[in-house]
């Protein structure tokens, strides 16, 4: 057995031929977990490399094991690979998606460079075999050799097995290489391929381990794979870093006693980063490393950027940068530890982490970190500033659920652009390049929009309640600030409506419109407040005169002294409600302002509202069931069947694809909308589902219009509650046995943990159902639209039908 650590170049330059045994599992890499990590992986190293056209930094990719063959074929030495295929296989696509790229910009001295890796030389190869280095034998046999010898440009789509991830994978790199070359116009394609090149060949490492063909391979496959408990990267670093300090000659047990603090319960403790869980040590010493390097770290790479970071950037010997990764790791903790007692005074910086960790963000950690470098000795007043206009920028994405994938990208280019400037010139320097970014994956928002967004929304419903309760803190610290009184308990304050969420007993208006005004404001933000104890359910729900003296009674929290005194002695009313959103709305947008003149322009306005949604959200709305059958519209091509899997995948014939349009792509042959070309059983459109998501009424409102209204049967109905789906039958019994006859909006389904979209995603299931197979203008709950928002009622006839036969009397 030989182990050495190995560049691509080192390993695929030679002629060979390393193929994947039969019995290895096929591909399965995906986007999220493997092939855009590991593109920005590469990335991060490439502009790295573009800033320093002579660095020593690498990116480890782990191991492979590869054993040789008894075997040879032609001229090609012939090798299995016992382990490592998937990072082998995935480094092959990278490399030569790259190179189609390259090829089709013009570049072809470089991709030739990354063709020699991919494909061996003709005159090695004998008559009719495949030039290509790695050989798949199992099913991605077909899929592989197709799209690493396609023509580029390559129509990923045109391909007969574009579903497979193989084929995607390689579109994914080609789609990223493309638009990363293209980033900074024209003139600088030719500087940023030659360092992309320079990092698929020799920037990357491999730890190669080389079997003879006698060697018991299985013995050591599984050695490298036991099941054991992983180390973290605190736990790498910390055996990195005391064998730095031996090397040095220092105190090894006086270092570990005062230095180093991350063997302690706060530090060892699980938490959350995106998909991954990591031990908060890890958290932080990723968070450190990118306020030192400016650089956006996944937590896989912690141990390997940081042991680089070492080597070669931070100039200093071990036993000097431990005490500054202490001192920063002190203030770490004792932010945190701060945010988590109820009735302290918070600082700014303070406060930040506090919210951060309500709203289940990590995002601006490294800043914090970076602002309080000993070094840099920044006054109070500079690290506020930058900490509040960072804030905004977050917490105003945050208003409007806008992505924040894109975002940590911006916090390293922050940190990196601006580590040299003056402090007096920081707070304006940091601001203006936060307004200066203009597209939506990562732009500041401006009033307007915010404004024109919380106005309207059903704040309660659209915001979690830890994130909903932040901005009433917000507001009541604001509030409390005008007259020097202390900062609000963050005790978890319980939300109380001011009008209830059951409004109909005590509450009750005349008129349908006056109805439907008041179930659309319900949930606004000015109707919501804070209380110091919940009240019973009997005060809750009572009327204004209850809820009046109930509110006078916490009138501690400014925000119900002033709600109080807006509503004086009138009537708690949808215009009180509004006035008082209103007045919120602007406080909030005071609380977390932009610069003046600021709108928040951004240069691809139609991705801020579409591009997230994929089939995984519907399934998780509980608007599309998962076992659902999908048909294609029809046309001139083979009919498929696609099934809605649980993970939001459309699977066909076996192969899984990861958007409606992937998956439409495979049965047309050709380009699609998805969303268009695929069918529901009972008629709608992918796409009418995803309306439903968004809140959106139907395209087509008058489609019953030319079908009679018949009475439903017991035995119609029986027939249809056997093909219902379970959150069909659970919203149907609950109308028909507590509100039939009554015309409902969305939020009265809430009582049974129905939102307002899945309900119009049912109802519009149940109207085409009964289109099609009832043919009936009628479903057993008939949707209404009055004054551009929807109703919904059970006749009381349907309603005493269906709780016969479900058995609900």
């Amino acid at each position: 057995m030989e182990t050495t650590v190995r560049t691509p170049l080192q390993i695929f330059s030679l002629p060979q031929r390393l193929v994947v045994p039969l019995f290895q599992r096929p591909y399965v890499w995906d986007q999220e977990e493997q092939w855009e990590p590991l593109w920005n992986d590469v990335r991060r190293l490439t502009e790295l490399r573009l800033r320093d056209p002579y660095p020593t930094a690498s990116h480890f990719l782990g191991a492979v094991v590869v054993q040789a063959s008894d075997g040879q074929l032609g001229n090609l030495q012939a090798s299995n690979i016992i382990d490592g295929q998937q990072r082998l296989t995935t480094l092959q696509l990278m490399m030569d998606a790259a190179g189609s790229v390259l090829e089709a910009t013009g570049l072809d001295a470089l991709a030739g460079q990354l063709e020699s890796l991919t494909h061996n030389q003709e005159t090695f190869v004998p008559v009719g075999e495949s030039r290509l280095k790695i050989r798949h034998t199992n099913r991605d046999q077909a899929a592989f050799d197709e799209v690493m010898n396609a023509e580029p440009p390559v129509d990923h789509a045109a391909l007969p097995h574009a579903g497979s991830k193989v084929v995607r994978a390689h579109a994914f790199f080609v789609e990223t290489v493309t638009s990363w070359l293209q980033e900074n116009g024209d003139e600088s394609v030719a500087l940023r391929a030659t360092a992309l090149a320079g990092v698929l060949t020799g920037g990357l490492q491999l730890v190669a381990i080389n079997l003879a063909a006698s060697e018991n391979s299985q013995e050591i496959f599984e050695t490298l794979n036991a099941r054991g408990t992983p180390l973290t990267a605190a736990d790498l670093i910390k055996n990195y870093v005391f064998q730095r300090l031996a090397a040095e000659g220092a105190d090894t047990r006086r270092a570990y006693a005062d230095e180093w603090p991350f063997d302690t319960r706060f530090w060892e403790t699980e938490v959350s980063v995106g998909r991954y869980r990591v031990s908060r040590g890890s958290l932080f010493l990723n968070q450190w490393l990118m306020s030192r390097l400016g650089e956006e770290i996944g937590p896989p790479q912690t141990f390997a950027r940081f042991k680089g970071y070492v080597e070669h950037d931070s100039g200093r010997p071990m036993v000097d940068l431990l005490r500054v990764i202490k001192h920063q790791a002190d203030l770490y903790q004792s932010w945190t530890e701060a945010a988590d007692e109820k009735d302290r005074s918070l600082t700014v910086v303070e406060m930040s982490v506090y919210r951060m960790k309500a709203n289940e963000v990590e995002l601006l950690k490294p800043l914090l970190i970076w602002l309080h470098e000993s070094e840099r000795a920044l006054p109070a007043y500079v690290v506020d500033g930058v900490v509040a206009a960072a804030e905004s920028w977050l917490v105003r994405r945050m208003f409007l659920r806008l992505t924040t994938s894109a975002l940590g990208r911006v916090v390293a280019d922050l940190i990196r652009t601006h580590r040299d400037a003056p402090a007096g010139e920081l707070v304006d320097r940091i601001t203006g390049q936060l307004a200066r970014l203009n597209v939506s994956s990562t732009y500041w928002p401006g009033d307007d929009e915010i404004r024109a967004a919380l106005m309207s929304d059903a704040a309660y419903r659209r915001f979690k309640a830890a994130r909903l309760r932040t901005l009433l803190e917000a507001v009541e610290n604001e509030l409390r600030r005008g007259t020097n009184q202390p900062q609000v308990p963050r005790r978890g304050y319980p939300i109380e409506h001011v009008l209830p969420q059951k409004w109909q007993d005590n509450w009750p208006v005349d008129g349908l419109d006056a109805e439907i005004e008041r179930a659309a404001h319900v949930h606004r933000l000015g109707n919501l407040t804070l209380l110091t104890a919940s009240l019973n359910s009997k005060v809750s729900n009572g009327d204004w005169r209850t809820k009046r003296d109930a509110l006078r009674d916490h009138d501690t929290l400014l925000l119900n002294s002033r709600l109080l005194k807006q509503a004086g002695d009138s009537a708690w009313s949808e215009s009180t409600i509004q006035a008082r959103t209103r007045q919120l709305v602007d406080m909030l947008l005071a609380i977390w302002p932009v610069p003046a003149g600021h709108t928040g322009a951004v240069l691809d306005p139609r991705d801020k509202n579409e591009a997230w949604i994929e089939v995984k959200d519907l399934v998780a709305g509980g608007l599309l069931e998962p076992g659902t059958i999908l048909t294609p519209r029809p046309g001139n091509w083979k009919s498929h069947q696609a099934v809605v899997l649980g993970s939001g995948m459309l699977e066909i014939d076996g192969q899984q694809f990861g958007s409606p349009s992937g998956a439409g792509d495979h049965v047309k042959g050709g380009v699609t909308n998805g969303w268009t070309f695929w069918r529901l059983p009972d008629g709608r459109r992918l796409g009418d589902v995803r309306a439903a998501y968004r809140g959106e009424k139907p395209k087509e409102p008058g489609w019953t219009a030319t079908l009679p209204h018949v009475p439903w049967s017991e035995e119609e109905l029986h027939d249809y509650a056997g093909a219902a789906a379970p959150l069909t039958t659970r919203l149907l019994d609950y109308v028909a046995k507590e509100r039939p006859d009554e015309l409902l909006t969305g939020a009265d389904f809430a009582v049974i943990g129905i939102t307002s979209e899945q309900v119009a995603g049912v109802s519009g299931a149940m109207a085409r159902k009964t289109y099609n197979t009832y043919e009936r203008s009628n479903p057993p709950m008939e949707s209404i639209d009055l004054n551009g928002r929807w109703h919904y009622r059970m006749r009381s006839t349907t309603a005493a039908t269906w709780r016969a036969l479900r058995g609900l009397e």
